[in-house]
């Protein structure tokens, strides 16, 4: 007998016969016992199934919460029928989350977040994050939120007494410094930015828009003091994550000649100390993005030694060994932050976020990480649904558990399809998992992204916008014997999709949309990735001067993507909120780029 447990446990003894729970009341079977017999952890436990009944031992609540994830897994998969055996068990990291991006396109509806939570409580994830840039339903600034959607006061407060509830700690997330285009462009608040123009990258590639405030201007800490004092009291979490990543504006314009006289590092710094002293004076311990303190290594010592440093990177080979014993050698809290390499991909690049995931484990293990959190991006629009990131984030959770954990492919897929999709075929989670893998038919490799996810959803050219900006060009870098067999893995697995989505309406005598979301979402992300693949063999006809080729495709191209639209914005309200104006406006630039061959 295998038994499909995520996260693996660390020790289990596997013992003859079974265990029928009766229907009529089980609770009666099951024996909690806060004892010492369980393991000497916070979140230790032990399990024991016998033939005569469940017996749950605990130190503290922690671990009987762990010891019920375990047992809702089992229960899940075996039903009445549970196997008798002895499991002692208990997590490697301390505190093991989930960034979930909310800015970018794409805010789900708080049914939406709490089944999120819900789910992520059995995967014995004990921290959830909302990144969040101006999606929290501020009321000085409606007008800059309202069509983007964003989170109220009150589904926060609901969404937080939901996750302690679960034994998740919901930590308040908001940029601080960077990444805050949307307020920058707002008139009233364009004056705080450390830039008032655009300007164009030293590579030349893209133009950066103002994302970044000036430290120096006056208004500044009034302005964050006010979101702040508006956001923070939503959540009873005492940490605060401030961001402060990618300050790509900084030294620019208002700073200047400050970073010319101090050194941007130190301009940096002391701005960040900035933040800490409004973070601590409500009672919060900061949190902060590490990378650009990581460019200033003999500033980290100068941090205060109370705020926790997130050490992120997303690729398989990012330097995370380096980067945290800079941290841990300062004696500076920190996580390490890997990546589900869903963003900009559409349909995942799954190979790239094992390896991601797994060394970031491995090297915050090592190097005494306080935690893992497992960071999931919207860059592009946030095209990429929750189900395409589910096996990615059973994955982390796993290794954020237990290091040693081996996540086969196997394995993963039969826990999401039993844990996630509800889904008793197996075949959803199978054909997702596989989507996740298609881009490897393209022969070709860039970071943070695939040609499967920036083909379609690249900007116009004219608007030299920083992400998916690599799109247009991979036409010319792919033979199409390697696209033709990308897209024909994408509709084999979208052919799986249907038999298994039928199969599992046969099983569970339903149809409706809302009781089958993982299978509507990872189709409809297919279907993008596939347009993908198509718009890449029009171009190369347009090139080679194949005008009745290129006029059957774009023809064809235009039917597909407006019914494209169409079924993704029937779907969208099923899990989100506002509409999919910021989501999915590629759809439509595909459709002009069709047209404007002349041949549609």
């Amino acid at each position: 007998m295998k038994l499909n447990l995520l996260p693996r446990p660390r020790s289990l003894v596997k013992r003859p016969g079974i265990f029928l729970l009766p229907q009529q009341h089980p609770l009666e079977w099951i024996k909690l016992t806060q004892s010492n017999r369980a393991p000497n952890h916070p979140e230790g436990y032990e399990l024991t199934i016998s033939q005569r009944g469940i017996e749950v031992c605990y130190r503290e609540a922690g671990g009987w919460r762990a010891a019920t994830a375990t047992l809702r897994q089992l229960l899940r998969e075996y039903g009445r029928k549970l196997p008798c055996l002895r499991i002692r068990d208990w997590p490697d990291f301390a505190r093991r989350g989930v960034m979930l991006d909310i800015s970018r396109g794409r805010v789900p509806k708080l049914t939406t977040l709490l089944d999120f939570a819900e789910k992520l409580a059995d995967f014995k994830i004990n921290e959830l994050q909302l990144y969040t840039e101006h999606t929290f339903a501020c009321q000085k600034y409606q007008r800059i939120w309202r069509s983007w959607g964003a989170l109220t006061a009150k589904e926060i407060q609901i969404l937080d007494a939901r996750c302690r509830e679960l034994g998740i700690e919901l930590v308040p997330n908001q940029n601080s410094f960077g990444h805050l285009r949307e307020f920058l462009a707002d008139p009233r608040l364009k004056p705080l930015g450390e830039l008032a123009e655009p300007y164009e990258d030293s590579s030349g590639e893209f133009v950066r828009r103002p994302t970044t405030l000036a430290p120096t201007h006056r208004g500044t800490l009034p302005f964050l003091r006010g979101l702040y004092d508006e956001l923070l009291p939503n959540f009873t979490s005492q940490y605060f994550n401030i961001g402060g990543d990618e300050t790509w504006d900084l030294g620019r314009g208002q700073s200047k000649k400050l970073c010319a006289t101090k050194g941007k590092g130190r301009v940096y710094l002391d701005f960040l100390k900035q933040l800490q002293r409004e973070v601590s004076g409500r009672n919060r311990h900061m949190m902060f993005w590490g990378d650009i303190i990581l460019k200033h290594p003999a500033l980290i010592r100068e941090l205060p030694k109370n705020v926790i440093a997130l050490n992120w990177g997303y690729e398989a080979g990012h330097p995370f060994a380096s980067e945290a014993a800079q941290f841990a050698q300062a004696g500076i809290p920190f996580y390490v932050c890997p990546g589900t390499s869903t963003w900009q991909t559409l349909i995942g690049k799954h190979d790239n976020a094992l390896a991601n995931l797994r060394a970031a484990a491995q090297v915050g293990q090592r190097h005494g990480a306080r935690g893992y959190l497992i960071t999931d991006w919207g860059d592009g629009g946030h095209p990429q649904p929750l189900a395409v990131s589910w096996p990615m984030f059973a994955a982390g959770a796993a290794l954020a558990w237990n290091t040693k954990t081996p996540v086969a492919a196997k394995n993963l897929c039969a826990v999401v399809s039993c844990d996630v999709f509800e889904d008793a075929t197996g075949k959803i989670a199978a054909a997702g998992f596989k989507l996740g893998l298609a881009h490897r038919k393209l022969g070709v490799t860039a970071p943070n992204e695939t040609p499967l996810g920036t083909v379609i959803a690249a900007p116009p050219l004219k608007e030299r916008e920083l992400f998916c900006r690599n799109g247009l060009k991979w036409f010319a870098k792919i033979p199409a014997k390697k696209i033709r067999a990308a897209l024909k893995e994408i509709e084999k697995q979208r052919a799986a999709l249907r038999s298994g989505a039928t199969a599992k309406r046969s099983r569970a005598k339903f149809a409706a949309l809302d009781r089958d979301a993982a299978t509507t979402e990872l189709d409809l992300a297919a279907r993008m990735a596939a347009q993908s693949c198509r718009f890449m063999f029009w171009q190369q006809a347009v090139v080679a001067g194949n005008k009745q080729e290129a006029k059957a495709l774009s023809q064809q191209g235009i039917r597909e993507l407006r019914k494209l639209e169409e079924d993704f914005n029937a779907y969208w309200p099923l899990r989100n909120k506002a509409t999919p104006k910021h989501c999915t406006p590629f759809l439509r630039w595909r459709i002009k780029d069709y047209q404007r061959g002349g041949w549609a």
